[in-house]
């Protein structure tokens, strides 16, 4: 009868657990808090770029096509009449967004300087960019009479063809230090030719009669070819000069020029 009993009261108790730790299966299900929906983000478009009709110092169109493909994302031409960012260029190829006068108005800024050190003063122009904005329009009018055609594209092909292609770097190997000819960016390509423009004609016109528009504006380069094998010609203090673009170049031209 007892046992009885017991399993009666047993099945009478409540299922689950208590504050006493009985069990429970009372328990409501847990459910999820529904989720809102979540927004439709739509594709901003892109605003298309305004371009306007404006000339260069209001005299040449930029409008110039760059015939060297490397160097079409590196020489700047956009239509602008005073070419001058004031430090508004900021970030990774920021000097690729500035237009190509002004970066060589910017490296006449220091023409004196060569490696780690000023070989020469810059003089007036050390810091002073509206005298050297002045010296660049100058030379390109003397340029526009010089060649009837317009001086930003002359200076676009005169980039194009100083432009190297190779160098070559050391490192250390072992005890030794190894060489080895790497291909340049098209970037320092850029960079290395407007430093050698600045450089060699502030070195034209230091401590002599010739001004330094009239320096920048002289010695023009022009590329001939000889049975397929391209050089450069151009004269300095009257005499002639030419430069193949790498040695086995030199000695081909050497080769064409002798059978001739």
């Amino acid at each position: 009868m007892r046992q009885a009993n017991n399993e009666m009261d047993q099945d009478d108790r409540p299922h689950g657990r208590g504050r006493m730790g009985d069990r429970r299966d009372d328990r409501r299900p847990y459910q999820r808090p529904e989720r809102k929906p979540r927004k439709i983000i739509k594709p901003v478009k892109k605003r298309e770029k305004t371009v306007f009709d404006v000339k260069l110092f209001n005299r040449w169109d930029s409008n110039v096509a760059v015939n060297d493909p490397s160097l079409k994302g590196y020489i700047n031409l956009d239509p602008k009449m005073l070419p001058r960012s004031a430090g508004t260029q900021r970030g990774r190829f920021h000097k690729s967004r500035m237009h190509i006068v002004e970066r060589l108005a910017l490296k006449m800024l220091v023409s004196g300087h060569v490696g780690k050190k000023h070989r020469l003063t810059s003089g007036k122009f050390s810091g002073n960019y509206t005298n050297v904005i002045g010296v660049v329009e100058q030379a390109l009018e003397m340029i526009e009479k010089k060649e009837n055609k317009n001086p930003i594209e002359v200076l676009v092909r005169a980039i194009e063809n100083a432009a190297l292609r190779e160098e070559v770097i050391s490192f250390q190997m072992g005890s030794i230090m190894a060489r080895e000819s790497v291909i340049t960016a098209p970037q320092r390509r850029v960079d290395k030719t407007l430093r050698a423009i600045a450089q060699s004609t502030y070195r034209r016109s230091f401590n002599k009669k010739k001004g330094l528009a009239e320096a920048l504006a002289d010695d023009k380069v022009t590329q001939e070819k000889n049975k397929k094998v391209t050089y450069y010609t151009f004269t300095h203090k009257g005499k002639p000069i030419v430069i193949a673009s790498c040695l086995g170049h030199l000695y081909g031209l050497a080769a064409c020029c002798l059978q001739e």
